[in-house]
């Protein structure tokens, strides 16, 4: 058993693998309790689909080699551009989500063909590849992972406000548009830090599912956090050693093993009521 266990981290790859989805569960979890106390997964998985034009565009302007970077800027854009239109139209919020969600993954799509070499260079950006993070990636996530959570730290009581009490939020003078902005802007921070680990496709579990299956433990905001985080990275954990030893995608596995985790929970949260 203790082969087993260690036996991957001989090679550089793995320890990078192994940090990188520690760091992308805690970021995703802790944004993500957000995004299920507030209803936004739809917004959530629309962000993940919306970044791949500026995948596209970065691959097609300099290949692989600053795609973080147009990801980063098209997630701020697409997040931003669903607040306004939300606000500034009368569409409905879903619909606007879905209006911006179609328009950007079409064009991302129209722009990935033009790639000859898509199915080859872009696939791992689509579905996830931890075991290919490399040195640099791992500290672009630090640092804008950290910047997330420092970021949700210093404004927990007025985003704890705002997902509980909106109303109250208004009452106590709050920037509400400010704090709001700010929150889609971490939202898409946090999708782009986890971009290469699960891939665009499948961002929404990551996001979701760990935060999720906390709820169903506990109604307190810190503890919350804190399971969905420890939830998220045994997921991620899990997933690296069945990429590993079977050959699975990463993704897909750590998606997997999440999913498996939350249904054992439910099942077990049922047997006891």
């Amino acid at each position: 058993m203790l082969t087993f266990l260690l036996e991957p981290f001989q090679y550089a790859f793995m320890v990078r693998g192994l940090l990188a989805v520690l760091i992308v569960g805690a970021v995703c979890a802790v944004v993500g309790t957000y995004v299920v106390l507030r209803g936004m997964a739809f917004f959530g998985d629309a962000l993940a689909h919306s970044i791949l034009p500026g995948i596209a565009v970065g691959y097609l302007v300099n290949g692989s080699a600053s795609l973080f970077w147009w990801a980063l800027g098209t997630a701020i854009i697409a997040s931003l551009g669903i607040g306004a239109v939300t606000r500034h139209t009368k569409i409905r919020e879903d619909a606007a989500i879905g209006i911006i969600f179609a328009g950007m993954f079409a064009l991302g799509i129209a722009l990935i063909s033009t790639v000859r070499t898509y199915s080859v260079d872009l696939t791992h950006f689509l579905f996830g590849d931890v075991l290919g993070v490399q040195r640099g990636d791992l500290w672009l996530s630090i640092a804008f992972g950290g910047f997330v959570l420092l970021t949700i730290a210093a404004l927990y009581k007025e985003f704890l406000v705002l997902s509980f009490d909106p109303v109250l939020a208004l009452t106590l003078r709050m920037p509400v548009r400010l704090l709001d902005n700010i929150l889609l802007v971490l939202v898409a921070v946090s999708i782009v830090v986890a971009l290469q680990t699960v891939g665009v496709a499948l961002m929404l579990a990551m996001l979701v599912t760990p935060a999720s299956t906390a709820y169903l433990l506990t109604r307190r905001l810190p503890v919350m956090m804190l399971l969905a985080a420890a939830l998220a990275s045994l997921s991620g954990v899990v997933g690296l050693y069945a990429s590993y030893y079977w050959g699975v995608p990463s993704g897909a596995a750590i998606v997997l093993a999440s999913t498996v985790v939350f249904i054992l929970v439910w099942y077990v949260r049922r047997e006891k009521v």
